[in-house]
């Protein structure tokens, strides 16, 4: 039976939301407060690595299985039920007694942080009217645009005026409030443990460790040289392979994880595809003038924050028109995404005359395009992503969706520590043999760390190059691609 749309689902979206933007603040946020938690516990940088990588592979597996469990147990206890678990371990998380005990906990609050934004794109799809579905997909971008930019504000208040523990505590009082939101708004819908008669016990052993497997090699290879390391050899050859396991079986299986063949859609194919090269472009741009402002101009989190805040808070405002222009018949959501995909694009190229006399000030024009830039380049994907597929494909879209977003955020921050590495050897190399024969003027430390920051500029500026090519790449295929999808009933 439909569930009528009032007051109350409202208040449990808003729930869903709250508690999806707390769990990426919680992992944004102790990753940038992480030398402060390792001085205060006593962790070294190499365990630290690994708090980040056993955090991070259980989130993503548990955005690939937690659909098929929310059906079987009901949404709104299935989400109670993860919001109540992440919210426990955020708190036990500064007493754990040791660095495996806090990995232990991590990982735990990864598995139940990872579970929730399918479960946002879920409520959005089912309990949504036509009309204002986009408004509620608005919501489900803003994890992808809001949350990532406040992070790093959060981290430096935290770390600056309150005290390190809050890097995990900050998600309690949120919790709780998106609990109570949940349990009043979400129906409760009866258990259908029949479902675990024909349950994918094959698709769980075999998916689980193959993304974890994937997940943690992507995090750990930069620091372990890749291929060089036998652990990353045996953790990405292993974990392909038995990914290749996992697709197989799920192509078979009646009652699967991963519905392969919605891949057949074409514009659920396209969204994928071109989401994975989106949330590169997003990373960044949210990373390069962080790293830049620390390395180069010696900025602190706090220091940094206001270049986060101009993306971030606009973005309340910027994505519900996003979802007004797009929710008219007359807007092609295609040529929004190449709107977006061209705003980020230009910001890059202006990103790209970057100097070592760059200070916070000089980014904010680089940012302000980005204001509607990235909810332009996100919504629209989940706009073709959903809008082919019949409610009762909504859970494996999600599965889809999540998935790949969360593997490509992981594949992103890999593939951007790759080109940080290669192209500042190549820089710092480069400035050396132009020195050649010339002689030292002042002491060597000081000309040791002009290389070094000059090194920095060169490659903030390739970076941004790189990312810019990409952008305009995603812009070329669109009109070859995905086809023009309306939305569910337009405004008038």
């Amino acid at each position: 039976m439909a569930t009528p749309f009032g007051p109350r689902i409202v208040v449990g979206l808003l729930g869903v939301l709250l508690a999806v933007l707390v769990a990426g603040f919680n992992e944004n946020v102790t990753k940038v407060a992480l030398a402060d938690i390792r001085g205060a516990m006593g962790i070294g940088h190499d365990e630290g690595t690994w708090l980040l990588a056993l955090y991070a592979a259980p989130s993503v597996c548990a955005m690939a299985f937690a659909p098929w469990f929310a059906v079987t147990l009901s949404l709104r206890r299935f989400t109670l039920c993860a919001i109540a678990a992440f919210m426990v371990l955020g708190l036990l998380s500064p007493f754990a007694p040791d660095e495996r005990g806090l990995m232990l906990l991590r990982a735990l609050q990864g598995l139940a942080g990872g579970a929730l934004p399918p479960m946002l794109m879920t409520v959005a799809l089912r309990f949504l009217p036509a009309n204002i579905k986009l408004y509620g997909l608005a919501g489900y971008a803003l994890t992808a645009t809001f949350g990532p930019s406040l992070s790093t504000p959060l981290a430096a208040f935290w770390v600056e005026y309150v005290g390190w523990q809050w890097a995990f505590w900050q998600i309690i009082p949120t919790s709780l409030l998106a609990m109570a939101a949940v349990a009043w708004g979400l129906p409760q819908d009866p258990l259908r443990l029949e479902r675990f008669a024909q349950f994918n016990w094959q698709g769980l052993l075999l998916g689980f460790p193959a993304i974890s497997m994937l997940v943690i090699g992507l995090v750990q290879g930069e620091r372990l040289d890749w291929f060089a390391s036998p652990l990353i050899s045996v953790l990405l050859g292993g974990g392909s392979a038995l990914l290749v396991l996992f697709l197989i079986n799920e192509w078979a299986h009646p009652l699967p994880f991963f519905k392969l063949q919605l891949l057949g859609l074409r514009n659920l194919s396209f969204a994928l595809f071109t989401l994975a090269g989106v949330l590169f472009v997003l990373l960044a741009s949210s990373q390069i003038p962080s790293n830049y402002l620390a390395q180069v101009q010696g900025y602190r989190p706090l220091q940094t924050a206001p270049v986060m805040l101009t993306v971030a808070l606009p973005q309340l405002l910027a994505l519900p028109l996003v979802a007004a222009l797009c929710n008219l018949r007359w807007v092609d959501c295609r040529w929004v995404l190449a709107t977006g995909l061209a705003l980020l694009a230009t910001s890059c190229v202006l990103g790209s005359q970057i100097t070592s006399a760059w200070i916070r000030d000089d980014f904010y024009l680089v940012q302000a395009l980005q204001i509607f830039g990235q909810p332009m380049a996100v919504l629209p994907l989940l706009m073709l992503s959903t809008g082919s597929i019949v409610p009762a494909q909504g859970p494996f879209a999600s599965a889809w969706f999540n998935s790949v977003k969360g593997f490509s955020a992981v594949l992103a921050g890999a593939l951007l520590e790759v080109m940080s590495t290669a192209r500042l050897h190549f820089h710092s190399t480069s400035l050396v043999d132009r020195l050649g024969n010339t002689p030292l003027l002042g002491d060597s430390a000081n000309l040791a760390t002009r290389l070094h920051q000059q090194a920095q500029v060169l490659t903030s500026s390739d970076l941004y190059l790189g990312t810019a090519l990409l952008a305009v790449v995603l812009i070329l295929i669109i009109p070859f691609v995905p086809t023009r999808i309306y939305p569910p009933r337009a405004a008038t």
